[in-house]
């Protein structure tokens, strides 16, 4: 796949909030996920294509509620992609709130290699 086609069908599982498929079709086997900083129970960093499938599986178990999920125009230079997500969604024990993140992700041989966010 192209970088193109590859952000395009990743903004596509964001929207309907399909993100473990994204990482089993899209992500390299040694992919890495760079947060904006470390939280109780989240690393900065995540290397490897099974930690960030569990990184996603216990995110997931956190929420509690989800209203929706929006994902902003795909930009693409080179190798490189971004967009802006915004999650609204309940965490247990805290109220519903958007959490908006910049996704910036980078591709190399047909594979989402690296992924960061900014808050």
């Amino acid at each position: 796949m192209t970088v193109e086609q590859i952000a395009s069908r990743l903004a596509e599982y964001c929207r309907n909030e399909e993100f473990t498929r994204a990482q089993q079709e899209l992500y390299a086997e040694d992919a890495v996920s760079i947060e904006p900083l470390e939280t109780p129970g989240f690393e900065k960093e995540t290397r490897g294509l099974e930690a960030l499938q569990e990184k996603d599986r216990k995110f997931s178990s956190m929420v509690e509620s989800r209203y929706g999920t929006t994902v902003s125009t795909v930009l693409i230079a080179g190798n490189v992609f971004s967009f802006v997500l915004t999650m609204d969604i309940k965490m247990k024990g805290r109220e519903r709130e958007k959490m908006t993140e910049l996704c910036v992700y980078h591709v190399k041989d047909g594979k989402i290699v690296s992924e960061q966010f900014f808050m």
